[in-house]
C-alpha cells in the first residue's frame, strides 16, 4: 500500500477520537466560563459608557445622551478575530511515557492544542497551525482540518516566526527539557514579531518524581549516550533540585518575554489546564 494511503488509513483511525474527546473538554471548560464578548470595532451594539477625555465626539450617542445629564459612547462588540498560533513539540522525547500515565506527553498536549483551538474557534477566534498550513482556521466546523493538519506534522517542528501576523498570540506545548539556549532562542524568535505567548510544560509523572530504584539504565530519546545508576534513589533529592532549577530557569525566560509559563502533568484532568490557558487568553478588561 502506497505510504500516503497508509498515512490516510491511520489518520482516519486516530483522528475523530481525539477531535471528540477534544470537543467535550472544551465543552467541559466552556460551561464554566463566560463567553468572549469585548468592545471593539465590530457593527454589533454592546453597551453604553460614560464619554471619557479623549473619545472622538463623532462615538458619542445623542439619543442615549439625551436621556440623561451626561454623554454617553456607544460601543459595539469586538469582531475583528484575533489570530491564536498554537504550537505543539513532536520531537521524540514527547513520544514517552511511564507506568504512571495512561497517555504520552505529544498526545496530551494534541488534546489540549485541540480543546483550546475548539474554544477559540467557538469563540470567533482564528487559530494558526505551526508548523502548518500557510493559512488561519476559523469557524466551529475548522476543527477536524486543524486536526488533521496536526496529525501530519513532521517530527522535527521548527519556527517560522517570520510567516505569522504580528501582534497574534501564541501558545506553545513541549515538555521544554532540552537546553535553555535552545528554549529561549525558539521563543525569542516569536515575541519578535511581536507576538505575546505562553508556554505550557507538559510532564509524565515519572519525570518529576522519579520513581525508580536500585540499578536502572537510563537512555536518552535525542540521540544523547545512555547512562547506568547504579542506586536511582540515591539521585532522587538532587534530580528534584536540578529539575526545579531548569522550571525556574523556563520561567525567567517567559517573563523576560512579557509571557506566560504554566506546568501540566498527564496524569491530571486536562480541563484544570485548559481552562488555565482560556483565561490566560482573554483579553484585558
Amino acid at each position: 500500500m502506497p505510504r500516503t494511503a497508509l498515512q490516510a488509513e491511520a489518520l482516519g483511525a486516530h483522528l475523530p477520537p481525539l477531535v471528540v474527546q477534544a470537543e467535550r473538554v472544551a465543552s467541559t471548560v466552556m460551561q464554566g466560563v463566560h463567553g468572549r464578548r469585548r468592545s471593539g470595532t465590530g457593527d454589533s451594539f454592546w453597551q453604553f459608557r460614560p464619554y471619557l477625555a479623549g473619545d472622538a465626539a463623532s462615538r458619542i450617542d445623542w439619543r442615549q445622551s439625551a436621556k440623561a445629564d451626561r454623554l454617553y459612547v456607544r460601543e459595539t462588540e469586538w469582531e475583528a478575530a484575533q489570530t491564536v498560533v498554537l504550537w505543539r513539540d513532536a520531537g521524540p522525547r514527547m513520544e514517552w511515557r511511564s507506568h504512571l500515565a495512561e497517555v504520552t506527553k505529544k498526545d496530551r498536549a494534541s488534546l489540549l492544542l485541540l480543546a483550546l483551538a475548539a474554544l477559540l474557534l467557538r469563540g470567533g477566534e482564528r487559530v494558526r497551525l505551526l508548523p502548518g498550513p500557510p493559512r488561519s482556521f476559523h469557524g466551529r466546523g475548522a476543527l477536524p482540518a486543524l486536526a488533521a493538519a496536526l496529525a501530519l506534522q513532521p517530527a522535527a517542528t521548527t519556527g517560522e516566526a517570520d510567516s505569522l501576523p504580528r501582534y497574534a498570540r501564541i501558545v506553545m506545548f513541549s515538555d521544554f527539557l532540552g537546553p535553555l539556549e535552545e528554549t529561549r532562542a525558539l521563543a525569542a524568535q516569536f515575541a519578535a514579531r511581536p507576538l505575546r505567548g505562553k508556554l505550557l510544560q507538559v510532564m509524565d509523572p515519572a519525570e518529576e518524581s522519579l520513581p525508580y530504584a536500585g540499578r536502572r539504565r537510563f537512555e536518552g530519546l535525542m540521540g544523547e549516550a545512555h547512562a547506568i545508576l547504579p542506586r536511582v534513589e540515591a539521585v532522587r533529592d538532587l534530580y528534584a533540585e536540578r529539575l526545579a532549577l531548569h522550571r525556574a530557569a523556563l520561567g525567567d525566560i517567559a517573563a523576560g518575554l512579557g509571557w506566560s509559563f504554566a506546568t501540566h502533568r498527564t496524569d491530571a484532568r486536562p480541563e484544570t489546564a485548559l481552562l488555565a490557558l482560556w483565561q490566560s487568553l482573554a483579553p484585558a478588561q
